[in-house]
């Protein structure tokens, strides 16, 4: 399952009463590091269907970014039902991103 774009106009039905983990990566086209998790995170998208993941553009959706107390990106911020479960700051590899769902 491909990453979704979220937005502050989808966020409550993608993420907040989704029924499923939500994985949501936090990035700028602008940032090296986030374009270079930009391929694990789909790879994580494709190989784990009983989890949505979703980018949201820290430029384009400054408000996802200060509710979520984004400082540095790439974060991923992990979420089960709605509630964060746990966050990361930093280029991470795919194991590691994979330990944050469990």
């Amino acid at each position: 399952m491909a990453a979704i774009t979220i937005t502050k106009e989808n966020f409550e039905r993608e993420v907040t009463k989704s029924d499923k983990t939500v994985l949501l990566d936090f990035w700028a086209g602008w940032c090296m590091p986030c374009r270079m998790m930009s391929p694990t995170i789909e790879k994580v998208s494709d190989e784990r269907p009983d989890i949505k993941v979703g980018k949201v553009n820290v430029d384009e959706q400054p408000e996802l970014a200060r509710r979520f107390a984004v400082a540095g990106i790439p974060s991923l911020v992990v979420l089960r039902q709605g509630k964060v479960v746990s966050q990361t700051t930093g280029a991470r590899p795919k194991n590691q991103v994979l330990a944050l769902l469990d």
